[in-house]
């Protein structure tokens, strides 16, 4: 299995050289050559594995330049019942919303309660391999924006791994007060964080300049240093992805949920894109998949993209309760177009370059048609979140953090809507007490406590909801991190955290 890059498929690299290098050298994405094909007796073997067996049923698929051991002894160090509570990390729990069965898959059972540490726990095991390989030699750095989840589950991930450092930038404004004080008091001698003076597409876009810069790379190439990226551009990082949505599948057959092969729907609050994409991955493997929900907050570009085909990220920016959604570049949605351009290169990079020079693009007419057949876009406001906390827990005594309540009102939206009752799985994305505040706010009228942790424990009062122990355990921790940068200083950043010097 080789990997081509979605703006120039003349580049072509082995899964190991894909997950060490991140992107592309010209700026595109790695995307793998043909999808490998799960049939319904592939599905059916999978019933009685565990989520582990099944990861490694997939990965393999893939990642065919690692050796069974391999990629055995990835799974196995990530998926452990010590860091996600259970043999199965991503839970299925069914409730009925407004009348309706909803099945949340819960995937913020790991060490940092988000949705993240599912791939975020393996790919520091990827990468090291990976590197074992093709790296010669060299230390990855590992460079992160995040809009307050990946930053925190790529710290953990990577702590003390050997030969990586890591650094990680967020929106100064614009992650809870729960992350940024995961991320400040973040442990380990190889990680260093820092704010920025901005919002996460200034992040992002600050760090692929960074990425593709020759001058930084041939810095760190004299330092015996090379770039790796552990977002979701990363191939390594949307790979185990894919996983848990066949796990998913298997589990709503063994629930009687569903029948083997017949179809599912799948909504996902997502911003980046990368959390749907592994879904629709998953959909060209094989997986029985009627439709995509792609849910969005206030800021709904990919609400209007579905929609009209055209993306325009000049837009009013919002920064919301939901803000790992608060994005207006989608990274991932360019390995969907180059997929529904039939791996058009050339047709891909218009768009992106469209993108950097206009903040637009309209998609051709064919792949308008291919993507109105599998998605529908829709989006909740603050109110319609709140609202949604507000009513899941008291219809169901069940707390949902702020990014699934987008989904779960997204998703009721398309029920009544089209009366569609094909049997639906939701990614819930994050504990609720990670965004204690807007949540504590949807369920009490009465005067909110002064501090997040103060929060947290009326929280657990009024609904005996556990607090998951890594959140509780940082209560009167101190930050390491305190840093704030500007987003035209973010180089020299690197480079003074990496001790080199211009």
């Amino acid at each position: 299995m080789l990997y081509h890059s979605t703006q120039d498929k003349s580049q072509s690299v082995s899964s190991a050289q894909a997950i060490a290098q991140g992107i592309s050298k010209d700026g595109g994405l790695f995307v793998p050559e043909s999808f490998p094909k799960l049939s319904l007796n592939d599905l059916d073997t999978m019933l009685t594995k565990t989520y582990q067996q099944r990861a490694k049923m997939i990965i393999s698929k893939y990642l065919t330049d690692f050796s069974e051991r391999e990629i055995s002894d990835c799974v196995d160090n990530a998926y452990t019942v010590e860091k996600f509570g259970d043999i199965n990390p991503a839970p299925i729990a069914p409730v009925t919303y407004n009348g309706d069965e909803l099945n949340l898959l819960e995937l913020w059972h790991g060490p940092t309660c988000a949705f993240k540490d599912m791939a975020l726990q393996i790919l520091p095991h990827f990468l090291t391999k990976s590197l074992q390989k093709v790296g010669g030699g060299k230390d990855a750095v590992i460079l992160v924006a995040t809009s307050g989840d990946t930053g925190k589950a790529a710290l953990e991930g990577f702590r003390d791994v050997p030969h990586t450092k890591i650094i990680v930038f967020y929106p100064v404004n614009g992650v809870s007060a729960m992350q940024k004080h995961q991320m400040n008091t973040q442990e380990g001698e190889n990680v260093y964080v820092c704010a920025i003076n901005g919002n996460f597409d200034d992040a992002q876009t600050a760090v692929k300049k960074i990425f593709t810069d020759p001058a930084t790379s041939e810095i760190l190439a004299d330092h015996n240093m090379m770039f790796s990226s552990a977002n979701s551009i990363n191939w390594g990082r949307l790979l185990p992805q894919i996983v848990y949505y066949i796990s998913a599948y298997c589990d709503m057959v063994n629930l009687g949920k569903v029948k083997l092969g017949e179809k599912i729907n799948i909504t996902v609050p997502t911003g980046n894109f990368g959390n749907i994409l592994a879904g629709y991955y998953a959909y060209e493997m094989g997986l029985p998949v009627n439709k995509f929900i792609c849910a969005s907050n206030s800021n709904n570009v990919l609400t209007d993209f579905i929609n009209t085909g055209v993306y325009d990220k000049n837009r009013d920016f919002y920064t919301t309760v939901s803000p790992s959604m608060d994005i207006l570049v989608s990274s991932n949605l360019e390995r969907l177009l180059y997929t529904m351009s039939g791996d058009n290169d050339a047709e891909t990079k218009g768009y992106m370059d469209a993108l950097k020079a206009e903040g637009k693009y309209e998609v051709s007419d064919s792949i308008k048609e291919k993507i109105s057949a599998m998605f529908y876009g829709g989006y909740a406001d603050e109110d319609a979140t709140e609202k949604t906390i507000h009513d899941l827990y008291e219809q169901q005594h069940y707390l949902c953090d702020t990014h699934t309540a987008v989904a779960v009102a997204v998703c009721d939206e398309y029920i009544k809507k089209t009366g569609d009752k094909t049997p639906v799985v939701i990614a819930s994305t994050a504990s609720p007490y990670k965004f204690s505040k807007a949540v504590l706010s949807a369920i009490d009228t009465d005067k909110l406590p002064e501090s997040e942790f103060d929060m947290v424990e009326r929280l657990n009062e009024l609904t005996d909801a556990p607090v998951p122990a890594p959140l509780a355990s940082l209560r009167g921790k101190t930050a390491r991190f305190s840093d704030v940068t500007d987003k035209e200083d973010m180089q020299s950043v690197v480079l003074g955290a990496l001790g080199i010097s211009k």
